[in-house]
């Protein structure tokens, strides 16, 4: 899978980019035929000071999907923290769906 980390408006250090792969990697092995997965860290002038670091996963499928999932935080490593989260919900949301039973109705007995 090609993995692509970059900073826009900031520079981050080179133990954050090894842990945005670690992370991609992560989410990677739990996804259905991942391609490739780019994370994006940005400040952003107009967030509170609070939440000015913003990291952005997206996560492209084989079928045709895209995975997208951002976070906001006071450092880039906790808005990367939340993207995850939010990113494996997603993941975790999508494969429930392909492996439920398609129509529960008729999977009762009449």
């Amino acid at each position: 899978m090609l993995m692509t980390v970059t900073a826009r408006h900031c520079e981050i250090p080179e133990e954050l980019k090894e842990r945005a792969e670690h992370i991609l990697d992560r989410l990677a092995s739990h996804a259905p035929r991942p391609v490739d997965g780019t994370v994006v860290f940005d400040m952003a002038d107009h967030k509170s000071a609070t939440e000015r670091h913003q990291a952005e996963i997206r996560l492209h499928l084989g079928h045709g999907e895209t995975l997208v999932a951002a976070g906001a935080a006071d450092d880039h490593r906790t808005a990367l923290d939340r993207a995850e989260a939010r990113l494996r919900s997603q993941l975790e949301k999508g494969l429930a769906r392909l492996r439920g039973p398609r129509h529960r109705d008729s999977a009762e007995p009449v």
